[in-house]
């Protein structure tokens, strides 16, 4: 069976649109009728009139979807396709934290349970995180989950911020000292991280961007060699669109283990059998809604 012409044949015949993660494995990102950023994908997904959404990525961006597009069935081919980041942080840890900082406003990464979101005054993404923050009419901000991020937003803001001490393993395993090796190997080449790498590895960075941005960054520049500090799965579309550039993965295993669950299979069977479906309480469905509603009406540029 041609796994990809019936994927596509079930797809239309079920009015489902076929959502991808930049972090998904080549094949899913080749059949996707979209791909990019969890957000991203979640706003494309809701201006479609397909009845279902398969997201091909992991639980919080399933979730994502619904809370965006509640009228819409969401699919996530495989149940256990979760985030390390997104557990460390509950609602329940939240709450306690708000506690201890009365009337501190809550930003949220969108790498986040529905609950934990519903929590939040508004939620960011890597690409817009900066610009959130100093919307935020407050000298002191929480921050969670995302410590690394956190971090990297205070290097742009004259703001206290309280970090939630979460992380994404992936990136956090990158380390300066492999950066630098890889640096003086390829001494020509361009270093282009994600925000959720170490301080330390930023530091040593030509370029900070979220995935997306690493697509805008590299396309328009007129350099070759780009040592890549993100999850190997960008290089799918960097390849594709920027056939006359190499690229050098940071270290050889970057890669998240939940983001490349997904097969070409299990999306069949998602799409077949219209399995796994997402959903969310609406209370806290309506809640989480309103902090990603604040984030879409803040500015792009101050």
């Amino acid at each position: 069976m041609d796994l990809k012409s019936e994927i596509k044949k079930l797809a239309k015949e079920k009015d489902a649109v076929i959502l991808a993660h930049n972090y998904q494995i080549n094949d899913i990102q080749e059949i996707a009728d979209f791909t990019g950023d969890s957000l991203g994908l979640s706003i494309e997904a809701s201006k479609v009139s397909n009845k279902i959404i398969v997201f091909c990525g992991v639980h919080f961006m399933a979730e994502t979807a619904y809370i965006l597009s509640p009228d819409k069935k969401v699919l996530l081919p495989e149940k256990d396709a979760g985030c390390p980041m997104a557990d460390m942080v509950t609602a329940e840890g939240l709450r306690k934290m708000k506690q201890q900082y009365p009337g501190v406003p809550v930003v949220c990464y969108v790498n986040s349970s529905a609950e934990v979101k519903a929590e939040a005054d508004i939620c960011c993404t890597s690409a817009n995180a900066v610009n959130i923050i100093k919307s935020i009419k407050s000298d002191r901000v929480i921050f969670a989950p995302d410590m690394n991020l956190g971090h990297y937003v205070s290097r742009f803001v004259d703001k206290e911020i309280i970090l939630w001490e979460g992380f994404c393993p992936i990136h956090r395993r990158l380390t300066s000292k492999e950066v630098l090796g890889l640096k003086e190997k390829y001494p020509d080449a361009v270093f282009v991280c994600h925000p959720e790498c170490n301080p330390d590895v930023v530091d040593l960075a030509d370029h900070v961007c979220s995935t997306s941005g690493f697509y805008t960054y590299i396309k328009k520049s007129d350099k070759k060699r780009f040592i890549i500090g993100t999850e190997k799965g960008v290089l799918y579309k960097l390849k594709l669109e920027n056939p006359d550039k190499e690229f050098i993965l940071a270290y050889d295993t970057f890669q998240c283990k939940n983001m490349k669950k997904i097969t070409l299979k299990s999306l069949y069977d998602a799409l077949a059998k219209e399995q796994y479906v997402i959903t969310v309480p609406e209370e806290i469905r309506v809640n989480a809604l309103g902090s990603i509603q604040r984030m879409l009406e803040v500015p792009r540029n101050f």
